[in-house]
């Protein structure tokens, strides 16, 4: 008895002992997101290049996935795989602008519920929710930084529409200056490589002949300035550290200029490794397939969160335990007889949504990538890395039952949900046009009066090229450029309503109204569902002085997008230059509601109230407009007159003489 007393208590002072010692506190967790970067020109991946050295010691204290893929090759629809850990065909933001459910998992949230700060630093208006490009995607954040805009004429890219990768990481790092207590959850975005290629210096003058090199280059040096900040602050060794790539470049390869269309391994296959807290099991490489997917519950495991039910993807961690017992080397990988290689399938569907051809899906499993297309396309990866050598014809039943399982995986993993409701944007349109992307303002082949031809796009390719060449000959403002692009494309394929549309918005920009109405009109013929073109040809319209031709087009842009502040700006002058004063005066008081600052707006609003006869209600509108631009004389000369209305005639004097002071200062500036 006497022993069994002794033994007791010496249980229940161990126990006492460890419930005296503080449980060590849950690790940070850091995911970093590569735009456009693809894992041939990684130093850990093989590359010679010389691009990536501090990738290249980050990855010497990680474990390596060699063989990662992506799910999708577009910025949204990757990025919420990665961060939903489900496939697109079940999470469905599959395009620009759809909105993420919420009842999806979502890794801020299962950070923020289990006690972590959570931050997002993202380099794109890609990725920003409030301008509906990725609405929901700042749910669970505590911060979402992004902030984008539609870039105006004479401003700068990096300060509208993007960030460079130093500026990213300078606001992660004033986050972190605040909040490194932790825990936290944070993901930083790079959106560097993505095109067009234009590194700073002296990256651009170094890699001038390979611009995406230097791009890359740069974006890895961001990375290490992050990196080097973190171990001085001592958050480094204790931290999991998640890099990825979204997808990658094509870069010419398949006929492809960008990424989007095609799943061969120039956009699919992506940089992935893990910095374990600790380092643990670091310089583990793992040959084995590994997808975008995974990632979520593979975080979730290493930081001993549990992974909802919902998540589709497998943790990598099992890959390691070979490793980790020292039953292989480091530097090399085997996969344990129970763990079979998994299969990675990948989608896009942006062929089918913006151009009306036909979608592609593809599986890559054992040595095999078929791909399902109107042509299906089978290689052998062993022999044929670059995928050249189409087998479908000469391996027919090994096409067939890769063809039969992508259609099955695809049905296993696929939601019954309805699609999410997606809210038309036009000016989402004009903003993802920005970045190269060819869009439109439904986002939905579904709609009516798109062709769906069906098409393989292996035959279109050189379409969305040009296109894309297009777009950003538009967005440098080199609008006489792109003209003969787009009339290129129209020879190529004269059924796609985008390309009318895009070369009316050009000649408008040129101010060649005359050839741009009948464009604009065909664009309309062939789409009347979509906004954007109605917009556009009542803008040409208007600036030929067809005010009922523009007006009516205007009033259904404004019926269809009721709080679109360009549209109802236009429409409501429109009405004042028609003398609907009334109805201008409505549109315009609209307008300020929506942009408190938009400097016309009020500016015309006094005006009008002031020639409807009511020039008390114009000063307030006039005043604003004063202070909004306090050297432009306009809104002076319009008070003047309101206040001569009112027989108020020292007030009318002194506006009139500041009017005359601004106006001879303007005159005057050299």
């Amino acid at each position: 008895m006497r022993f069994l007393f002794r033994l007791l208590c010496f249980f229940v002072l161990a126990a006492s002992a460890m419930a005296a010692v503080p449980a060590s506190p849950p690790p940070n967790v850091i995911l970093i997101t590569l735009d456009t970067t693809r894992a041939d020109r990684m130093g850990f991946l093989g590359s010679k290049r010389g691009l990536t050295p501090n990738l290249d010691a980050l990855a010497r204290q990680s474990v390596v996935f060699t063989r990662a893929y992506s799910q999708v090759p577009l910025t949204t629809a990757s990025h919420a795989t990665i961060l939903t850990g489900t496939y697109p065909q079940f999470h469905q933001v599959n395009d620009f602008g759809v909105p993420l459910a919420a009842d999806l998992p979502y890794a801020p949230d299962i950070f923020r519920s289990h006690g972590y700060h959570t931050a997002a630093f993202v380099g794109s208006l890609v990725l920003d929710p409030a301008t509906r490009s990725a609405p929901g995607f700042d749910r669970g954040f505590d911060t979402y930084e992004a902030g984008f805009h539609r870039r105006h004429v004479g401003e700068d890219r990096y300060q509208s529409i993007e960030r460079r990768g130093g500026e990213v990481i300078g606001r992660t790092l004033d986050w972190l200056t605040t909040h490194h207590d932790g825990p936290f959850f944070i993901w930083v975005h790079l959106y560097d490589a993505h095109d067009p290629y234009d590194p700073p210096e002296p990256y651009k003058t170094r890699y001038a002949s390979t611009p995406y090199d230097g791009e890359i280059a740069y974006e890895d040096a961001a990375v290490g300035k992050f990196l080097e900040w973190l171990r001085f602050r001592g958050l480094y060794d204790g931290a999991l550290i998640a890099v990825m790539a979204d997808h990658g470049e094509a870069l010419g390869q398949h006929g492809e200029a960008t990424h989007g269309i095609f799943l061969y391994d120039e956009t699919i296959h992506v940089p992935l490794l893990f910095k374990l807290p600790r380092n643990r099991s670091a310089g583990v490489r793992i040959n084995s397939r590994a997808r975008l997917v995974d990632v979520l519950p593979t975080i979730l495991q290493a930081v001993a969160i549990p992974v909802p039910p919902a998540v589709q993807g497998e943790s990598l961690l099992p890959l390691l335990k070979p490793a980790a017992a020292g039953r292989i080397a480091k530097g090399t990988s085997k996969l344990p007889a129970s763990l079979p290689e998994r299969p990675a399938y990948s989608e896009s569907d942006y062929p089918h949504r913006t151009f009306g051809w036909s979608a592609l899906r593809s599986l890559r499993t054992g040595k095999y990538l078929f791909v399902e297309a109107p042509r299906p396309e089978l290689y052998d990866q062993s022999s044929d890395p670059n995928a050249l050598h189409n087998l479908d014809a000469t391996s027919s039943a090994v096409a067939a039952t890769l063809h039969s399982e992508l259609d099955a995986f695809r049905q296993r993993t696929s939601t019954t949900k309805e699609a999410p409701k997606v809210v038309p944007d036009p000016g989402l349109q004009e903003r993802l046009n920005a970045l190269g992307y060819v869009a439109t303002d439904s986002s939905s082949a579904s709609m009516p009066g798109i062709k769906d031809t069906g098409a393989d796009p292996k035959d279109k390719v050189e379409v969305v090229n040009l296109l894309h060449r297009a777009e950003m000959a538009k967005e440098e403002m080199r609008f006489a450029e792109a003209v003969p692009l787009l009339q290129q494309v129209i020879a190529l394929e004269p059924s796609l309503p985008i390309t009318y549309l895009q070369l009316g918005t050009a000649l408008t920009s040129m101010k060649d109204y005359e050839r741009a109405v009948p464009v604009l009109r065909k664009a309309v013929e062939m789409r009347p569902d979509l906004t954007m073109p109605r917009y556009q040809l009542g803008s040409a319209l208007f600036e030929t002085g067809d005010l009922p031709g523009a007006i009516a087009e205007l009033e259904v842009a404004v019926s269809r997008s009721p709080e679109w502040p360009e549209a109802l700006f236009l429409l409501a002058t429109a009405y004042a230059r028609a003398d609907r004063l009334p109805d201008a005066i409505r549109d315009y008081k609209k307008v300020v509601e929506l942009r408190p600052k938009h400097y016309a707006a009020h500016l015309l609003l006094g005006r009008a109230l002031a020639l409807s006869g009511d020039p008390a209600a114009a000063i307030d509108p006039l005043t604003k407009a004063a202070e909004l631009e306090p050297n432009s004389p306009e809104s002076h000369a319009f008070l003047a007159d309101a206040y001569g209305q009112l027989g108020r005639e020292e007030d009318a004097n002194r506006e009139r003489s500041e009017a005359e002071r601004l106006r001879k200062g303007v005159n005057h500036q050299p």
